[in-house]
Order: structure tokens, then sequence, then C-alpha cells
């Protein structure tokens, strides 16, 4: 009876691009998670009322990002405002800032018009949930 022969080298090469290719799906998946930039698994907007501070940190004719609370605040005039959830509604990312009018999801690069939630730049194809807000004694209060 003969020895078993050893792996060929192409063969053992297969296999290994094999593997990495396997690996390199999987970090490509875990990029795509909502887990990662804090948006996963919560809704996107908030299920009680939510205190977001003082109302005059909101430009009149700008808008400001409260990503803790996953929340973005226009002022479109002197003691109007509006608010939208900042859970990019593509993969649930929360969008890490406000460039010239624009919220920017960081994972897949969607754009939203933090005045009126829609959707600048996909690949998101539905624009961001409305969130009442008002402002009491000074302070925004969302929810």
């Amino acid at each position: 009876m003969s020895a078993p022969q050893p792996a060929a080298r192409r063969t053992v090469l297969k296999g290994a691009a094999a593997l990495a290719g396997a690996a390199g799906a999987a970090a490509v998946l875990t990029a795509c998670s909502t887990q990662t930039n804090s948006g996963g698994g919560t809704p996107p907007t908030p299920t009680a009322p939510v205190d977001l501070g003082a109302a005059a940190e909101v430009p009149v004719g700008g808008a400001k990002l409260y990503r803790e609370e996953k929340l973005v605040v226009s002022c479109p005039a002197e003691g109007s405002y509006k608010a939208f959830s900042a859970q990019c509604t593509h993969s649930g990312c929360v969008l890490d800032k406000i460039v010239e009018g624009e919220g920017n999801c960081p994972c897949h690069g969607s754009r939203f018009d933090v005045a009126t939630g829609a959707v600048l730049r996909g690949p998101a194809a539905q624009p961001l949930p409305e969130v009442p807000v008002k402002a009491e004694n000074g302070r925004l209060v969302a929810g």
C-alpha cells in the first residue's frame, strides 16, 4: 500500500484564497452592521420627550446635530424649529456631522437636507423621519 500523497501546492493555494475571501466578506458585512456608529437596534425617533437644552444653541437659518439623542434640529426662522431623526434610513448609522446644511452618514455616504429630512445622496432612499419639537421656557423638547 502506498503512502498518501501530500497536497499539491495549487490545491493549498486555492484553499487559502477561499478562506481569505470568506474572511473579507465577513468584514464587509460587519462594516454594514447597524451596531457600528451607535445606530443599531434602537428606534429612529424618541419614544418619550427629550430635553435638548437651550433653544438658542440652534442658530437661525442653521441646524444642530444632537448625536447622543440621535436627532438633528434646524431653525428656519426665529422661534421656529424642525427636528428629524439623525439615524440614516439606509442602515441605521447615526449622522456624524452637518456641512453646509447637509447631514452626513459616515457608513455609506448618504446625505440628507437637515432642514427637510430629504435624501440628497444615496444609498439611502427614504427621508429622515420627522420628530415633533417645541421650545418651552427657552429649551427645546423633542418627541
